[in-house]
């Protein structure tokens, strides 16, 4: 089924995705990504609220509220943060999900709570290959490892004068990239790249005037790197609810960028079998290249949801995203099936 202007939506989603990518957000330091979604919603004509937990909250629509649907996707991503400062003025950090191997030799940036800003790059100890002998020898782990200030400091003293302090958020660069073939590259593609698609299914509804039976909600969650991000924040009414989130790409699964996953099973179990086949069924009545897949490790905000003790349905799809939670990638035809899928489940 052709939807006409879908190339326009398709559009929106990548150029506000990468706007979104620019605004460093790793869990726990999440307000001006909040702030940005909630200006995004009511530039479309929505009325977002920003929940306690710092996540956004929009009603996208539709009549019936005792059987609504909450479409859930976060805007938090990986980071780390400020561990130690080190005698020879250097920072050892924390991870905030991030594996240290993946951001080698990666820039960053220091957010210290004066509202300073510093930066910097995470480096291997020692990181001259023809002065360190153990160069290639060494695990790359975060005690290995140390972000290098692009500051002239020779010890603690000189990175305390400066407002830095244990505890200080420390964001890496995306390194956003769209190529001339649709490939849509960067760091953190989970899941900023759903909260695109969730903008784009919004602006589709408010723009073509679309009439949807049931309630749609649409939760931007902020904690859902660190496990908790949806266990909160559900409508009254809502009986299912459908994390929008990366589909995986990798050995021993179906799916490839260009298509939407349909989740049937991740570490933490099975979804709900109606709830995927409804999606099963949406994905062919839109004529979206699918692939249904069970993740061997992968949680969803939409499980942090069930375990908070919400009485609901739940589901999973995304679209195929390779290397997650490294230098991900993924596609505008991945992009574009996955919002089919949501136009065809959510307006039926």
């Amino acid at each position: 089924m052709k939807i006409e202007r879908e190339d326009i939506y398709v559009d929106y989603i990548l150029d506000v995705t990468s706007r979104l990518l620019a605004v460093d957000s790793p869990s726990g330091f999440t307000k001006s990504a909040a702030e940005f979604v909630m200006k995004e919603f009511a530039s479309l004509g929505f009325s977002p609220e920003l929940t306690r937990k710092g996540g956004v909250l929009v009603r996208l629509g539709g009549s019936d509220e005792t059987d609504g649907i909450l479409l859930e996707a976060h805007t938090d991503t990986l980071g780390a943060m400020a561990a130690e400062i080190k005698e020879n003025g250097r920072l050892r950090l924390t991870s905030l999900g991030i594996n240290a191997n993946n951001v080698e030799g990666e820039n960053c940036r220091v957010y210290t709570r004066s509202g300073n800003v510093y930066e910097g790059t995470f480096q291997l100890c020692n990181a001259s290959i023809h002065v360190n002998g153990e160069y290639n020898k060494t695990e790359r782990t975060f005690d290995t490892m140390e972000l290098v200030l692009d500051e002239r400091v020779e010890n603690a003293e000189d990175v305390r004068d400066l407002g830095i302090r244990v505890g200080d958020i420390v964001c890496f660069d995306p390194r956003t990239r769209i190529t001339e073939k649709g490939y849509i590259k960067s760091r953190f593609l989970d899941d900023k790249l759903s909260v695109g698609i969730l903008l784009g299914f919004a602006r589709y509804i408010k723009e073509e005037n679309i009439d949807m039976k049931r309630a749609v909600y649409a939760h931007i969650t902020v904690y859902e790197e660190v496990g908790h991000g949806g266990s909160a924040s559900v409508p009254k009414g809502v009986t299912e609810a459908i994390s929008v989130d990366m589909g995986c790409v990798g050995d021993g699964l179906q799916c490839r960028e260009h298509q939407v996953s349909i989740c049937a099973k991740d570490s933490g179990g099975p979804y709900d079998y109606q709830v995927t086949g409804g999606l099963i069924e949406a994905a062919e009545k839109m004529e979206a290249d699918y692939a249904v897949d069970v993740y061997p490790h992968y949680g969803s905000d939409v499980e942090a949801t069930l375990r908070a003790g919400y009485d609901i349905r739940h589901g999973l799809i995304g679209a195929g995203v390779y290397a997650s939670h490294g230098y991900e990638r993924s596609h505008r035809d991945g992009v574009k099936n996955t919002w089919r899928v949501l136009v065809g489940y959510c307006t039926k």
